[in-house]
Protein backbone atom coordinates (compact mmCIF):
# COMPACT_ATOMS: atom_id res chain seq x y z
CA UNK A 1 0.00 0.00 0.00
CA UNK A 2 1.72 3.15 -0.77
CA UNK A 3 2.04 5.31 2.17
CA UNK A 4 0.80 9.39 1.95
CA UNK A 5 3.03 11.84 2.76
CA UNK A 6 1.79 15.71 3.20
CA UNK A 7 3.80 18.36 2.92
CA UNK A 8 2.92 21.94 3.99
CA UNK A 9 4.07 24.84 5.19
CA UNK A 10 3.48 28.53 5.93
CA UNK A 11 3.43 31.41 3.00
CA UNK A 12 7.46 32.04 1.69
CA UNK A 13 8.47 28.61 3.31
CA UNK A 14 9.70 27.42 0.36
CA UNK A 15 7.18 23.89 0.40
CA UNK A 16 7.61 23.92 -3.52
CA UNK A 17 11.40 23.90 -2.88
CA UNK A 18 11.56 21.15 -0.80
CA UNK A 19 8.80 18.96 -2.58
CA UNK A 20 11.64 19.36 -5.73
CA UNK A 21 13.95 17.67 -3.34
CA UNK A 22 12.03 14.54 -2.90
CA UNK A 23 11.26 14.69 -6.67
CA UNK A 24 15.07 14.32 -7.41
CA UNK A 25 14.67 10.89 -5.04
CA UNK A 26 11.77 9.97 -7.54
CA UNK A 27 9.11 10.51 -4.97
CA UNK A 28 5.91 11.28 -6.94
CA UNK A 29 4.47 14.97 -6.08
CA UNK A 30 0.74 16.14 -5.93
CA UNK A 31 0.54 19.80 -6.11
CA UNK A 32 -2.70 20.47 -4.40
CA UNK A 33 -2.53 24.53 -4.75
CA UNK A 34 -1.58 23.58 -8.59
CA UNK A 35 -4.67 21.14 -9.39
CA UNK A 36 -6.91 23.94 -7.76
CA UNK A 37 -5.50 26.52 -10.16
CA UNK A 38 -7.02 24.21 -12.66
CA UNK A 39 -10.33 23.40 -10.89
CA UNK A 40 -11.10 27.35 -10.32
CA UNK A 41 -11.28 28.09 -14.39
CA UNK A 42 -13.71 24.95 -15.17
CA UNK A 43 -16.93 26.50 -16.60
CA UNK A 44 -19.11 25.02 -13.23
CA UNK A 45 -16.45 26.64 -11.15
CA UNK A 46 -16.32 30.07 -12.84
CA UNK A 47 -20.62 29.69 -12.53
CA UNK A 48 -20.15 28.81 -8.57
CA UNK A 49 -17.55 31.92 -8.16
CA UNK A 50 -19.72 34.19 -9.64
CA UNK A 51 -22.52 33.65 -7.35
CA UNK A 52 -20.08 33.89 -4.49
CA UNK A 53 -18.35 36.99 -5.59
CA UNK A 54 -20.30 38.64 -8.43
CA UNK A 55 -19.19 39.29 -11.83
CA UNK A 56 -16.64 41.81 -10.92
CA UNK A 57 -13.66 38.82 -10.20
CA UNK A 58 -14.09 37.50 -13.93
CA UNK A 59 -10.86 39.39 -16.17
CA UNK A 60 -10.91 39.69 -19.85
CA UNK A 61 -11.26 36.26 -21.26
CA UNK A 62 -13.81 34.95 -18.73
CA UNK A 63 -11.93 33.38 -16.20
CA UNK A 64 -11.31 34.23 -12.40
CA UNK A 65 -9.04 37.25 -11.46
CA UNK A 66 -7.07 35.10 -8.99
CA UNK A 67 -6.04 38.17 -7.38
CA UNK A 68 -9.67 39.92 -7.16
CA UNK A 69 -10.24 36.68 -5.35
CA UNK A 70 -7.28 36.18 -3.08
CA UNK A 71 -7.73 40.24 -2.70
CA UNK A 72 -11.34 39.82 -1.18
CA UNK A 73 -10.65 36.11 0.45
CA UNK A 74 -7.49 36.92 2.72
CA UNK A 75 -10.00 39.42 3.93
CA UNK A 76 -13.26 37.65 4.61
CA UNK A 77 -12.69 34.36 6.56
CA UNK A 78 -16.23 33.43 5.85
CA UNK A 79 -15.86 33.68 2.00
CA UNK A 80 -12.46 31.97 2.16
CA UNK A 81 -14.60 29.03 3.68
CA UNK A 82 -16.87 28.90 1.05
CA UNK A 83 -13.93 29.75 -1.74
CA UNK A 84 -12.70 26.61 0.21
CA UNK A 85 -15.93 24.32 -0.24
CA UNK A 86 -16.01 24.34 -3.51
CA UNK A 87 -12.54 24.41 -4.73
CA UNK A 88 -11.66 21.55 -2.45
CA UNK A 89 -13.90 18.46 -3.15
CA UNK A 90 -12.95 18.66 -6.59
CA UNK A 91 -8.96 18.52 -5.40
CA UNK A 92 -9.49 15.35 -3.21
CA UNK A 93 -10.84 13.54 -5.75
CA UNK A 94 -8.54 13.98 -8.25
CA UNK A 95 -5.52 13.12 -5.52
CA UNK A 96 -7.03 9.71 -4.94
CA UNK A 97 -7.39 8.93 -8.10
CA UNK A 98 -3.71 9.95 -8.90
CA UNK A 99 -2.63 7.61 -5.85
CA UNK A 100 -3.96 4.60 -7.44
CA UNK A 101 -1.95 4.79 -10.09
CA UNK A 102 1.64 5.67 -7.65
CA UNK A 103 1.38 1.58 -7.06
CA UNK A 104 4.96 0.99 -8.11
CA UNK A 105 6.25 3.89 -5.48
CA UNK A 106 6.59 3.13 -1.42
CA UNK A 107 5.03 6.89 -0.75
CA UNK A 108 3.69 9.84 -2.26
CA UNK A 109 3.85 13.89 -1.55
CA UNK A 110 0.72 15.87 -1.17
CA UNK A 111 2.14 19.35 -1.10
CA UNK A 112 -0.62 21.40 0.36
CA UNK A 113 -0.75 25.16 1.72
CA UNK A 114 -3.54 24.51 3.91
CA UNK A 115 -3.05 20.73 4.47
CA UNK A 116 -4.21 21.36 8.04
CA UNK A 117 -6.33 24.06 7.18
CA UNK A 118 -8.35 21.81 4.79
CA UNK A 119 -8.42 19.01 7.86
CA UNK A 120 -6.92 16.44 4.38
CA UNK A 121 -3.81 15.93 7.07
CA UNK A 122 -6.33 13.49 8.79
CA UNK A 123 -5.94 11.24 5.68
CA UNK A 124 -1.91 11.60 5.87
CA UNK A 125 0.51 8.38 7.13
CA UNK A 126 2.84 11.36 7.89
CA UNK A 127 3.08 15.05 7.86
CA UNK A 128 6.02 16.95 7.09
CA UNK A 129 5.80 20.87 7.84
CA UNK A 130 8.58 23.36 6.38
CA UNK A 131 8.95 26.20 8.60
CA UNK A 132 11.38 28.72 8.03
CA UNK A 133 11.92 32.68 9.27
CA UNK A 134 8.99 35.13 9.06
CA UNK A 135 11.02 37.84 8.05
CA UNK A 136 13.08 35.25 5.70
CA UNK A 137 9.32 34.13 4.73
CA UNK A 138 8.15 37.70 3.87
CA UNK A 139 10.99 38.74 1.80
CA UNK A 140 10.47 35.62 -0.08
CA UNK A 141 6.85 36.52 -0.97
CA UNK A 142 7.15 39.93 -1.70
CA UNK A 143 10.33 39.40 -4.00
CA UNK A 144 8.31 36.07 -5.61
CA UNK A 145 4.76 37.57 -5.87
CA UNK A 146 5.44 41.50 -6.12
CA UNK A 147 3.19 41.81 -3.29
CA UNK A 148 3.64 44.65 -0.44
CA UNK A 149 4.39 43.09 2.90
CA UNK A 150 1.31 44.43 4.42
CA UNK A 151 -0.52 41.76 1.99
CA UNK A 152 1.66 39.40 2.68
CA UNK A 153 1.20 38.87 6.72
CA UNK A 154 -2.95 39.22 5.65
CA UNK A 155 -2.29 36.11 3.87
CA UNK A 156 -0.14 34.73 6.88
CA UNK A 157 -3.14 35.62 8.88
CA UNK A 158 -5.29 32.84 6.94
CA UNK A 159 -2.64 30.25 7.64
CA UNK A 160 -2.64 27.89 10.85
CA UNK A 161 0.70 29.47 12.65
CA UNK A 162 3.99 27.26 12.43
CA UNK A 163 3.98 26.15 16.46
CA UNK A 164 0.00 24.75 15.56
CA UNK A 165 1.22 22.62 12.12
CA UNK A 166 4.50 21.45 14.23
CA UNK A 167 2.57 19.70 17.11
CA UNK A 168 0.68 17.85 14.22
CA UNK A 169 3.77 16.61 12.78
CA UNK A 170 5.50 14.06 12.24
CA UNK A 171 8.65 15.87 10.37
CA UNK A 172 9.98 19.32 10.23
CA UNK A 173 12.12 21.06 7.59
CA UNK A 174 13.78 24.62 8.63
CA UNK A 175 14.49 25.76 5.10
CA UNK A 176 16.93 28.26 5.33
CA UNK A 177 20.27 26.89 3.56
CA UNK A 178 19.18 24.99 0.46
CA UNK A 179 22.13 22.68 1.04
CA UNK A 180 21.26 21.66 4.54
CA UNK A 181 17.31 21.31 3.73
CA UNK A 182 18.56 18.73 0.90
CA UNK A 183 20.31 16.49 3.51
CA UNK A 184 17.03 16.69 5.86
CA UNK A 185 14.78 15.51 3.09
CA UNK A 186 17.37 12.59 2.08
CA UNK A 187 16.89 11.86 6.12
CA UNK A 188 12.91 12.04 6.04
CA UNK A 189 13.13 10.03 2.75
CA UNK A 190 15.16 7.15 4.64
CA UNK A 191 13.03 7.27 7.88
CA UNK A 192 9.82 6.50 5.62
CA UNK A 193 10.95 3.85 3.28
CA UNK A 194 12.76 1.86 6.69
Amino acid sequence: MTKIVGLTGGIGSGKSTIAKFFEALDVPVYYADEEAKKILNLPETVTKLVDLFGEAIIARGGLPDRAKIAEVVFNDKVKLEMLNKIIHPGVAQHFDDWVKQQTKHPYVIKEAAILFESGSYKNCDFVITVTAPIETRIERVITRDNVSRQQVLQRMENQWHDDKKISLSDFIITNISLEDSKKQVVRINDKIIM
